[in-house]
């Protein structure tokens, strides 16, 4: 009975330490593995952004992102104001020399895409990787109707269950109903948005610029 007794309260007393042991290390595991899935997130909006800005609108494929990178060049610009001669209103008040101003955008050159984002790094061409996970993130780019208006919308994402593959499936359910300020909200971690016009990440700044 003795034995028995020491026995039982050994193993109560390994349930309640592995009850509190278990999610501390799985937390250690996730904010690992979200900091490094947030890098590449971060690579791929702003790879995404300056697309848009060169082109008017977001690459559909990662395929077409890194072509974009390797071969596309930011243009340089300078703007200046100007006085010059307003011929109407010259006319108008019968010869009486009439001025106004406008804006001239001067191109002063161009510079690399690549070298602009990414220097001498080529991580831009394993972006869309998901770290520790054979998996890719998913990634979608198209048009968004507001007021009468087409605007340029992407989204890249992936499920927190993909990121935490080899985890205890309990802490991962837990973790995928978090809400939370200090938390990443929702089953997936995600940049960009298809369903509204935004461009930043549904981390909390603990992780870094969701901007």
């Amino acid at each position: 009975m003795t034995i028995a007794l020491w026995a039982l309260i050994f193993y109560l007393g390994y349930l309640t330490f592995m009850s509190i042991y278990e999610p501390i290390q799985f937390n250690k595991v996730k904010n690992k593995r979200y900091a490094a899935v947030i890098e590449k997130l971060i690579d791929i909006r702003d790879a995404q952004l300056a697309h848009q800005q060169v082109t008017g609108k977001f690459a559909p494929t990662f395929d077409n992102l890194v072509k974009f990178i390797d071969t596309a060049q930011f243009t340089i610009t300078q703007r200046r104001d100007s006085t010059v001669i307003d011929e109407e209103l010259t006319r108008r008040y019968g010869g009486v020399e009439t001025t106004k101003e406008i804006t001239i955008i001067d191109t002063l050159g161009f510079k690399s895409v690549k070298d602009s984002l990414f220097k001498n790094s080529d991580r831009y061409k394993t972006m869309m990787n998901v770290p520790n996970t054979d998996a890719q993130f998913e990634m979608q780019a198209g048009l968004l109707e507001q007021n009468d208006l087409k605007i340029p919308v992407f989204e890249a994402s992936v499920k927190k269950s993909v990121i935490l593959h080899d985890q205890d499936k309990d802490l991962i359910a837990q973790e995928n109903q978090v809400v939370s300020v200090d938390g990443v909200n929702g089953d997936a971690l995600k940049v960009g948005s298809m369903e509204e016009v935004k461009t930043n990440g549904n981390w909390p700044k603990t992780y870094g610029d969701s901007e």
